[in-house]
């Protein structure tokens, strides 16, 4: 299982907590140290819409230029958006076997993952 994101984020703090609390190992994948792949990205793209994996409302999306913003419209904008500003992916997200978990930290949708009879 993989979680990535940047460890000063406090979403990402927060799922990291939350997952060490319930004994979940994951290995951490630090966008700012190891990047992101171009398959990796696409694969996270054919399983969720672009609009979920760009955190439109982030520091790194509203330091954008205007003229930038308005020419993302689709997966292949923010493809290229996504790897040349990692910083812009909506943060963490849990993957397990390149299948993608959750976008973002949410506690009680993580309990759904990890015990689904509950």
């Amino acid at each position: 299982m993989k979680l990535y994101g940047i460890p000063n984020c406090s979403t990402v703090k927060k799922a990291r907590d939350w997952l060490a609390g319930q004994g979940i190992a994951v290995e951490f994948h630090d966008f700012k140290k190891h990047g992101l792949d171009q398959a990796t990205a696409q694969a996270w793209l054919k399983q969720t819409d672009w609009t979920t994996l760009v955190n439109r409302g982030g520091l790194t999306w509203r330091g954008l230029p205007e003229q930038r913003k308005q020419a993302i419209q689709d997966a292949t904008a923010a493809l290229a958006l996504m790897l040349e500003k990692t910083s812009v992916i909506k943060r963490p997200l849990l993957e397990q076997d390149g299948k993608l978990l959750h976008v973002g930290f949410d506690a009680a949708a993580y309990s759904k993952i990890f015990n689904p009879t509950r």
